[in-house]
């Protein structure tokens, strides 16, 4: 799948400057680097180097350290000293300056990183293609930025003119003013808060980008200790665990403002539906040091809900409580009966709420204290998310509050079912160790233009004991299935000289297409989008990142189907 995909289109090459006095090094560099998104620019010496960036914008610099005349230390100084070029990420190559104090003064010229000859490809490859894609999608910030601007300008500029056409009625200005005064209030209030949304979209992103990064880079170190291979893996899959709720966040907004969440009800006990919540937000509650006391609900509450849903709207209460109480506070969550109802209570002794906010913390993108939400993280959606799904349930959630520092208190309002209705029991569902060790080794073909997804996936389904055939492109997925003969195929839907719908024909038409079992994996995850793959004729729709229990899980039960059939 290619990573620039679902950013808007930048119709130009990103430019990149590639600078070396050695022509047969500057060959190397183009080949290594060889891709049609790129327009590689070369230069021989720091002064055509310089020359070059007065012409053009680049979004990456890769520049060889020893050159005669102007080194690339000196050159790097210069470029960090112009306006136009200062952000332009610089990365070193060297065959010579291996000394502790040399990469200092790299790093201290203004480089980004410092790469040791004869060049690792795959390592340049993948560091360029980081800083061509922040660059696209930084573009596309901008152009994205500038209509909205030119929006609410022309907007402004419509207000003008209609007041301006009502002046002769005196009762009609004074309307018309105050309908103005009102709607510009709104609009400064939407543009301080897109504003805000995106700096903190920005820095929730890059927040867990930190932590990836060192820890790819300290497992490329030689002779790491176990340990830290298993802590590093270990802070990589939780720092891709939030990126991901982050996107199901946001992708959930969506679907509830389109009203394409269908919800999926049953009876449950509302007391499960609080453990489920409190399982999952219970990391953040001890991680922040808090004291935490439920109180006892009672068994016969049952509520006609869609227990996933609903229990993300307590989490993500639970979770707003631990963000927003210092280090050490009191949270406790009660539910109890009223006359038909359950009320359900999550009270801490946190940061409060000014008296004018309590209505304003349910809106999209809303947050309290904006300094204050940088340093616990978060996009200011939570809330809204769980008044919307609560209502969806014909309930009500409400915030009560003694003002700043005076903590706040969150009550939902749910529908009971009659009492003497029996909750249905949860579905009985095999963790992912139990179907692995009921499985037998299943053929498992994956199709992915990303050679480093398609490698991972690989070594994930190898471990779990299953027979794995890998290949990048539509064409070789089609001629794979039809050697390899396999049960599951993983087929990502973007890929060259076929997508993923086309080879799903295909294998379908082989003599025992029928029988294979066709997982579309991809980044696209809407009802839409899942539609879509299921008329093509795929059996499952897995969403990139795929969650490797949740593969694991998907594997097991066709294996073990397969050992029963």
């Amino acid at each position: 799948m290619n990573p620039t995909e679902g950013v808007p289109a930048i119709l130009e090459q990103t430019n990149i400057l590639i600078v070396d006095d050695e022509p047969k090094n500057l060959v190397v560099l183009e080949t290594v680097l060889d891709d049609p998104s790129y327009r590689l620019i070369r230069a021989g010496s720091g002064d055509e180097a310089l020359m070059r960036l007065v012409q053009h914008e680049f979004a990456v610099l890769v520049l060889d350290v020893r050159m005669p005349g102007m080194n690339g230390f000196e050159l790097a100084m210069m470029v960090k000293q112009r306006k136009k070029t200062a952000s332009v990420p610089i990365i070193f190559l060297t065959a010579y300056y291996n000394e502790d104090q040399h990469i200092l003064e790299g790093y201290g010229s203004g480089a980004v990183d410092y790469l040791h000859k004869p060049i690792n490809a795959s390592v340049l490859r993948s560091k360029v293609a980081v800083f061509a894609e922040l660059y696209r999608r930084g573009r596309a910030l901008e152009v994205a930025n500038r209509a909205l601007t030119l929006e609410v300008s022309e907007r402004r500029r419509a207000q003008e003119r209609l007041s301006e056409l009502n002046e002769s009625l005196d009762r009609r200005v004074q309307e018309r003013t105050e309908a103005l005064e009102k709607s510009e209030s709104q609009l400064r209030d939407a543009d301080r808060r897109k504003d805000e949304f995106l700096a903190t979209l920005a820095h929730e992103l890059r927040n867990p980008l930190a932590p990836v990064r060192t820890a790819a880079q300290l497992l490329q170190m030689p002779r790491l200790e176990p340990e830290r291979i298993a802590w590093s893996a270990d802070l990589i899959d939780r720092q891709v665990t939030v990126m991901s709720r982050l996107i199901d966040d946001l992708m959930d907004v969506s679907r509830i403002n389109q009203g394409k969440i269908d919800l999926k009800r049953r009876k449950v006990r509302l007391a499960d539906l609080l453990r489920d919540a409190l399982e999952i937000a219970r990391p953040l509650i001890d991680e922040s040091g808090h004291e935490f006391h439920m109180v006892p609900t009672p068994e016969d509450m049952e509520l006609d809900a869609d227990p996933m849903r609903l229990s993300q709207a307590i989490m993500n209460l639970l979770n707003n409580a631990a963000k927003y109480t210092e280090r050490g506070g009191r949270i406790e969550v009660a539910a109890v009966r009223r006359a038909n109802n359950a009320v359900i209570t999550v009270r801490d002794n946190g940061i409060g709420i000014p008296p004018e906010r309590l209505d304003s913390v349910f809106e999209m993108f809303s947050q309290v204290d904006t300094a204050l939400t940088r340093s616990r993280g978060g996009l200011g959606i939570g809330l809204a998310l769980s008044r919307r799904l609560i209502e969806m349930h014909g309930g009500t959630l409400i915030a009560s509050s003694g003002g700043p520092g005076e903590g706040s208190t969150f009550t939902a309002t749910l529908p009971l079912l009659a009492q003497e209705a029996e909750a249905a029991p949860p579905p009985e569902k095999r963790t992912a160790a139990q179907l692995e060790a009921a499985a037998a080794p299943m053929k498992v073909l994956i199709a992915d233009d990303n050679v480093d997804a398609a490698d991972t996936l690989a070594m994930l389904i190898e471990m779990l004991g299953h027979d794995v055939r890998h290949v990048n492109d539509g064409e070789a997925a089609v001629d794979a299935a039809a050697k390899f003969e396999p049960r599951v195929a993983l087929i990502d839907l973007g890929m060259p000289k076929l997508n993923g719908y086309e080879v799903c024909k295909q294998i379908r038409q082989l003599p025992n297409g029928k029988d294979v079992i066709v997982v579309a994996v991809t980044g696209w995850g809407q009802p839409d989008d899942r539609r879509r793959s299921a008329e093509a004729g795929f059996d499952r729709h897995l969403v990139k990142p795929v969650d490797p229990s949740a593969l694991t899980q998907l594997l097991g039960e066709l294996a073990q189907a397969q050992r029963n059939g």
